[in-house]
């Protein structure tokens, strides 16, 4: 009986389980709900296909008793509870698919299945300490693929998985919290083609016995702890496709001999202490269409090879000490889409020959050492994105049209030689001025008999615009910018329709926040004005232009101007002006009802990744990017505001801190800060400034974020907290304090596999961040590390 694939509804009819004469059953792909059936009765039964459906309850027992069974695949639901030990006893067994449910407990003996070839229990909550189920399976002598990926397996794998099938060929232990080191036994499995180990504790250095494995097409051991150097016997592996070592604590050079995997087409050894320059011999081959060397310490130019991986998709070298111009070669890279620079030492000007990379959707040119003008060809990019040339030397007129129409979409922060045209107004940069050779000689003999009665006259007017100035000084400005627009006291009442409560978005103590727009401006702005008379609102100016003027990040809120000045009555007078988020802060779409918002305002699980990534990659450039180090000191949903396209950017540095250069000093020391409910516990003792208290506030922010719980929720009494509430539901009850409109959305199949997948790695790193001792807790580099790995797996399978 095959049904798959038709769209099926309700529950599996009970008669199905009283028949004595069907071989195979196929009910897979559809929407069936509710518990599976009583099997004891179908003797005959030899395929059973019930995966990617929303069925419940447990697996029963019955199924050992069906002798007939070679095929068993339930994954894919919702199945809870133990997996049944009598499935040893259906002996003729050689598929099991139990994979993606919520199954937990030990892993049952199944070594009398000596026919096993394919068993998955991945992404379930499986535990297994003392790994005897692994010693039993090695009685199951034609086992192929053993599939463990994503449960709760800890301790140390034991020497006795060398004694599994010597044709073993798919080996998935990731996402675990595996520790100890690889067991060199494993390297003896000479048919394996998949090994993957990635996220766990694993450590030590990666055997040089990697080499014996010559079948393997893919090696996963990314998100571990592994040190020491790549072993360069990987260069024996000639057929493998995928190579995954990044977010682990390897160091030395990339070995030139993985130039002979001339079937790689996967390559990514970001966030480790990399050195040395990219060997050549990397591009021998053509086949790489993805390419990831960032965040370590890579030295030397980028080798002109580059243009031979005529496949390549995406690169990312970004965030080491490169140096030298950018090859002309890129231009033969004419399939790439994302090409990542960012954070290195080149110099020189983007060559013509980007122009042939005709879809490109990204380029990421930022934090360099570029100059020349904009080319125009970006402008006719039809595919371009998003485009950040932002803190180079770039000068000249701004291209117009195409990409350039969208502001948000093109960064150019910290060019300040370039100009605008005067069509242009999406950019605050001075308009360009055009002077014809004419028109200067014209001008020049004009100024030679000018210029003996201008000086008088000037000298004259002069000394009227200082008794003037001292007249009207309520309407003068100190911006900390000379490049920034000039605002006066005036502006700032105009903008704001005279201060109108109904242009008042939000306040607290120090600070009111109102929505505006300047006279002859199309954009709004927000502008905070500080309530000067309370305690502490000078400090928090002082502090926030402080930050503003040390800091430049896609996710810290950009100021637009400053305003200090005196108001009508010669009272002191304090505003900053920041970009205007169109989407509010992060709190009003948690918290809809408290802003009186629909709730159907619902984030889903794909834009909570987005701003947990971006919220990290911030206090990630604060803490570990900027010297000295920046802590925040007051990270919660409210300071967290969200852009038109939902992009998330940390705000409000009022109470943020510097530390000091000198360890002990007076400076170092902090009081109670911050907005109870995300202050770490520590602080309430006398701690010194450090970065876990980000870090705490972070894990917190996520767990709101996650379960549409504030922190301080009037069910947190008696020593129950938001850590707790959450950690007791950890993991296989998670459903229970979920945020109830994220479940709503889950609807589809393929969005509960997701929420299974992903949601179970985001609340642990909720959680880790939110550990009550500081020294439990991991820094933003680590954490960062977590969630970019989670972010590009989940948006990779949508």
């Amino acid at each position: 009986m095959i049904l798959s694939t038709n769209n099926l509804v309700g529950t599996i009819p009970r008669s199905l389980g009283t028949s004595r004469s069907l071989k195979s059953v196929d009910l897979s792909l559809n929407q069936l709900v509710g518990p599976i059936l009583d099997f004891h009765k179908m003797s005959t039964l030899q395929f059973l296909d019930l995966s990617s459906n929303n069925l419940s309850g447990s697996i029963p027992s019955s199924l050992g008793n069906v002798s007939s069974l070679t095929d068993i695949r339930l994954d894919t639901n919702r199945f809870e509870g133990l997996i049944p030990s009598s499935l040893a006893n259906a002996s003729n067994l050689q598929y099991i698919d139990l994979g993606h449910n919520l199954l937990k407990g030990r892993i049952p003996s199944l070594g009398s299945l000596c026919n096993l070839t394919f068993l998955n229990l991945g992404n379930n909550f499986l535990q297994a300490e003392d790994w005897e189920f692994l010693v039993s399976l090695t009685n199951c002598a034609q086992l192929k693929t053993l599939d463990l990926n994503g449960n709760a397996l800890n301790g140390n794998i034991p020497i006795s998985v060398g004694n599994l099938s010597r044709s073993l060929v798919r080996l998935i232990l990731g996402n675990n919290q595996i520790a100890g080191t690889i067991p060199v036994e494993i390297f003896n499995f000479r048919s394996l083609q998949m090994l993957a180990m990635g996220q766990n504790l694993l450590s030590g250095v990666i055997p040089s016995l990697i080499g014996n494995l010559g079948h393997l097409i893919v090696l996963n051991l990314s998100g571990n702890k592994f040190s020491g150097q790549i072993p360069s016997t990987i260069g024996n592996l000639s057929r493998l496709n995928k190579l995954y070592l990044h977010n682990n604590e390897l160091s030395g050079n990339i070995p030139a001999t993985l130039g002979n995997c001339n079937q790689l087409y996967m390559l990514e050894v970001s966030f480790n202490s990399l050195e040395g320059p990219i060997p050549s011999e990397l591009f021998n081959g053509t086949t790489l269409i993805g390419l990831d060397l960032s965040n370590n310490y890579l030295t030397g130019s980028i080798p002109l090879q580059i243009g031979g991986l005529i496949q390549l998709l995406r690169l990312d070298i970004s965030f080491n000490k490169l140096s030298g111009q950018v090859p002309l070669s890129f231009g033969e890279c004419v399939e790439l889409s994302s090409l990542r620079l960012r954070s290195n030492m080149l110099n020189g000007s983007i060559p013509r020959s980007f122009s042939n990379l005709k879809s490109i959707e990204q380029i990421d040119l930022s934090q360099n050492s570029l100059v020349g003008k904009i080319p125009e060809f970006f402008a006719n990019m039809d595919y371009l994105q998003q485009l950040d040339l932002s803190m180079n030397y770039f000068e000249g007129p701004i291209p117009t049209g195409g990409i350039f129409q969208n502001h948000s979409a093109v960064n150019l922060e910290g060019n300040d030689e370039l100009c605008a045209s005067a069509a242009t107004t999406l950019y605050q940069f001075p308009v360009c001025t055009t002077t014809s050779a004419v028109g200067s000689k014209k001008n020049a003999l004009l100024l030679v008999k000018v210029i003996p009665p201008v000086a008088i006259a000037l000298i004259s007017f002069i000394c009227f615009v200082v008794t003037l100035l001292k007249r009207r000084q309520a309407e003068t400005t100190t911006c900390y910018k000379e490049t920034m627009k000039k605002i006066s006291y005036g502006d700032i009442v105009k903008a704001t329709n005279w201060l109108s409560p109904i242009n008042k978005i939000s306040s607290s103590r120090t600070g009111s926040i109102y929505i505006g727009r300047f006279e002859f401006d199309t954009d709004l702005v927000a502008i905070k004005l500080f309530h000067l008379e309370e305690n502490g609102a000078r400090d928090s100016f002082a502090t926030e232009c402080e930050v503003l003027r040390n800091t430049r990040h896609r996710n810290l809120v950009k100021a637009v101007t400053v305003c200090s000045t005196v108001d009508p009555e010669n009272n002191e007078f304090k505003a900053i002006v920041f970009d205007f988020m169109a989407n509010g802060s992060l709190d009003m779409w948690v918290h809809p009802k408290l802003h009186h918002n629909s709730p159907k305002r619902v984030l889903s699980l794909g834009q909570r990744l987005r701003i947990a990534m971006d919220v990290a990659l911030a206090l990630d450039y604060m803490h570990n990017q900027l010297t000295p180090p920046l802590i925040h000191c007051d990270l919660k949903p409210g300071n967290v505001l969200l852009d038109y396209d939902m992009t998330a950017r940390v705000g409000d540095f009022g109470s943020a801190r510097f530390l000091p250069s000198t360890p002990g000093s007076p400076e170092d020391l902090v009081g109670v800060e911050g907005t109870i409910g995300y202050v770490a516990p520590e602080y309430c003792m006398g701690y010194k400034v450090s970065p876990g208290c980000d870090v705490y506030g972070f894990g917190i922010l996520i767990l709101e974020m996650l379960t549409g719980r504030r922190p301080t929720d009037a069910m947190f009494t008696g020593g129950l907290s938001l850590h707790k509430l959450v950690s007791s539901a950890f993991p296989s009850r998670l459903g229970e304090v979920l945020d109830p409109h994220l479940s709503h959305e889950q609807q589809r199949a393929c969005d509960r596999v997701l929420m299974r997948r992903y949601m179970v790695p985001l609340v642990e790193v909720g959680l880790l961040c939110s550990m009550e001792s500081p020294k439990d807790r991991p820094g933003m580099g680590e954490v960062c590390a977590r969630i970019l790995s989670l972010k590009e797996a989940f948006f990779e399978f949508c």
